[in-house]
Parts: structure tokens; sequence; C-alpha cells
């Protein structure tokens, strides 16, 4: 098999290692802060004057998708100023935005103002872009899926830890609102560590590069079959995952009632999957660099599919906390490999460009699936949502397979 040559080889920058732990840290206190919220949403509906079971679970999927569909709007500009300007810039830009919106979201009198806060928040987003963009465009060639599997890591520790800590904080509070301050001023730590902690070797583009606008990036995305179809892995990989998020926490409801301790427990079963991604992200990261992208994201897809569908017949709190920790052994690969993949398509000064085109897939499906979800939820009942998510993974895994094609290195390099 002949090997495709990487016309955009560069010589290795130095201090990445630095840059890169950095960065894993910075995206789990980001992460923490803001999945500080998952399972206190749908429990706040009915403090801002939502009352029904349908309409809590139609309002859940709403508020959980509205920043994502604005941010995929949004983000290929964010992509391009990146480019531009710097992506730590844009770290510090999206991590402003996020403390003091999500603050605000604590003050809320009724849903409306809830969900404005929410939306606007989605204009200024792009944290994990940015992040992506940065490490992508700062580490060697050869290491991209090691390096982005590592950030994963620090996302999916967060995504394991904040729950849980917002739904104790929560319970030991007995305030839904005190979570959304905490994650306002997590978020703002952050944004302090981004600026006295994390390097780019940043050059400014040429002239020329300037004056290159967004449709130019988006003529880059479509003009690349490659490109096109893992924007397309991305939006119904997202789809597929965020589909379940709203109903989580009710879902827990219907298995056990509504214990004192409900918001733990809830966090609980948020977190167990990030705590199997924990476990396989940076192995499956590592592998990628070795068997290749494509591979490694069939086994993620394929095991996903498999381990997504016993969810539908599940009867019993702990059995459903052990099917979450199940899926996330696989889901955690997916991301990460997907833009390895998508990194090495493209030279490093177009990264910011690309990856803010990307995170519009992204968005879109962060934002649509728990729309959908909520839907379902209000309308078939719970457990069909588990049915439409094994069925676009498995949708996803056909796709992969007859349009994405490998990339890898030459190994004499």
């Amino acid at each position: 098999m002949s090997q495709t040559p990487d016309i955009h080889a560069s010589p290795e920058p130095t201090g990445w290692q630095r840059t890169l732990w950095a960065m894993v840290g910075i995206q789990f206190v980001m992460t923490a802060s803001i999945s500080f919220l998952s399972p206190i949403i749908p429990l706040m509906l009915p403090e801002l004057g939502v009352r029904s079971t349908e309409a809590v679970d139609l309002w859940a999927g709403i508020i959980t998708g509205a920043t994502s569909f604005v941010a995929a709007f949004a983000s290929p500009i964010w992509g391009r100023v990146a480019d531009r300007y710097g992506r730590k810039l844009a770290l510090l830009r999206s991590s402003l935005a996020i403390g003091i919106f999500t603050a605000l979201m604590g003050l809320a009198h009724n849903v409306w103002q809830f969900f404005g806060a929410r939306a606007i928040m989605g204009a200024f987003a792009g944290f994990s872009s940015a992040a992506i963009a940065l490490v992508a465009s700062q580490v060697p060639e050869r290491r991209l899926g090691y390096a982005l599997g590592w950030l994963s890591t620090g996302q999916l520790v967060g995504s394991l830890v904040g729950p849980v800590l917002g739904g104790f904080l929560a319970d030991i509070s007995g305030s839904y609102r005190v979570p959304f301050f905490c994650t306002g001023a997590l978020t703002l730590a952050a944004l302090a560590l981004v600026w006295a902690v994390v390097h780019e070797d940043f050059t400014p583009p040429r002239s020329t590069m300037r004056q290159k606008s967004v449709l130019s990036g988006l003529r880059l995305l479509t003009g690349s079959s490659g490109l096109l179809a893992l924007f397309l892995v991305l939006l119904m990989a997202q789809f597929s995952v965020r589909t379940v998020q709203p109903v989580v926490t009710l879902f827990v409801q219907a298995l056990i009632g509504s214990p004192p301790q409900i918001a733990t427990l809830s966090g609980i079963a948020f977190s167990v999957t990030g705590l199997a991604d924990l476990v396989s992200s940076p192995f499956l990261g590592k592998r990628s660099d070795v068997i290749g992208y494509r591979r490694v994201l069939l086994i993620c897809l394929l095991g996903a599919t498999l381990t997504s569908a016993p969810q539908i017949f599940v009867g019993s709190y702990w059995a459903f906390v052990a099917e979450r920790f199940a899926v996330g052994l696989f889901i955690g690969g997916i991301l990460p490999t997907a833009n390895a993949l998508i990194g090495r398509s493209v030279s490093r000064e177009n990264r910011g460009t690309i990856y803010g085109m990307t995170a519009s897939a992204t968005f879109l499906g962060n934002s649509l699936g728990p729309l959908t979800g909520g839907g379902i939820a209000a309308t078939l009942g719970i457990r069909y949502v588990f049915v439409v998510t094994t069925i676009l993974l498995a949708a996803n895994l056909i796709w992969v397979w007859f349009t994405v094609a490998e990339l890898r290195d030459d190994p004499a390099r």
C-alpha cells in the first residue's frame, strides 16, 4: 500500500509538551465547571415556572441545546479570528463570556431569562475548538492523535467530576442556583490560568491571508470530500450522544423516584460515562497514531452502537449506570480521532479556521440532539430516546465505513 506524503510537514515545535499539559489541565477546569450544570438544569426548571412533566422534558432539551445552536453560527467567525490574532486570545474571550453568562443564569427569575442567558452565551462560545486548534498548531504532526487524545482526557475528566460535584453542591446547599455561581467563578479561574500559563508560538498570517473571509474557510471545507465527510461524522456523533443528555436526570427519577439525594445520583449517572472515557481515551488516541485514525474511529462507533442498545430495556438504576459506563468506553475516542484526521488534512495556519468550521458541526449536534431528545421524551417516552441514539450511532458507523479514507504518516519520517 502506497503512503501519502504529508505536504504540510514542518519542523517540530519546541516546548509543545508544556503547552499540551497546561491545556489539558485548563480543559479539565473548564469542562468540570460547565458540567456542574448538567444534572441541575431539569431540576431547576420548576423553580422557573415550568410545571408539567412534558414541559420540563421539552424545555430541558431546548435550554441544553440553546448555547450550541447559536455557537454553530458564530464558531466559524471566531475560528477565522483565532487564525488571525491567535488561539490564546480566543480562549480568553470564550472563558470570560462563559463565566459572566453562567452567573446570570443563576440569577434568572423565569425560564425566558434563563433561556436568554444560555443562548447569548453561545455567541461567544468556542473554548473547546480554540483549545483543539491551539494544541494542533503547537504539537508535532506525528503526535497529533496522542496530543488530542490527552486534551480530550482533560475534558472527559472534567465531565466526570463536574456533574457529581454540581449535584452534591446542590443537595448540601439546598439550592439549585449555587452551582451556577460556582461555575462562573471556576470559569474565571480558568481564564487566569490561560493568561498565566499557556504559551502559544503564534506567527501572524501574511497580508494575503488576512484578506480571506469565512467563505474561504467554507470553500476549503467543501472542496475536500474527506473534510466534508468528517464534518458530517462530527455532527452525527454529537447529535447521537447529546440526544440522551437532557433526559438522564429524568430517567433516573423514573427509575428511583425523587429521594433527597436525586441530584447527586443523577450526577453519578452523567459522570460515569466520563470515567469510562478517562480509561479509554488516552489509549485510543495513542493507538490511532499507530494503527490508523479511521480504524480506531470505526471501532469506537461499533462499540458505542452495541453498548447503547441495552439502555432501551434497563430496569434498575445501577444497571443503567453500568451501561452508561460501557458506552463511555467507546464514545471518548470518536471526537479526538475525527479531529486528528481533520488536523492532518490541512496546513497549520488554516487549522483555526477549519476547526472553527467543524466546531459548527459539533455545536449543531450539541444543539439539535438535546432538542430532539427532549421532544422524543415528551411525545413518545424516555426509552425511545435510547432507540434513536442507537440508530444514529449505527448510521454514523456505516457513513464512516463508506466515506472516510485513512490518512497515515510515512513511517520513514
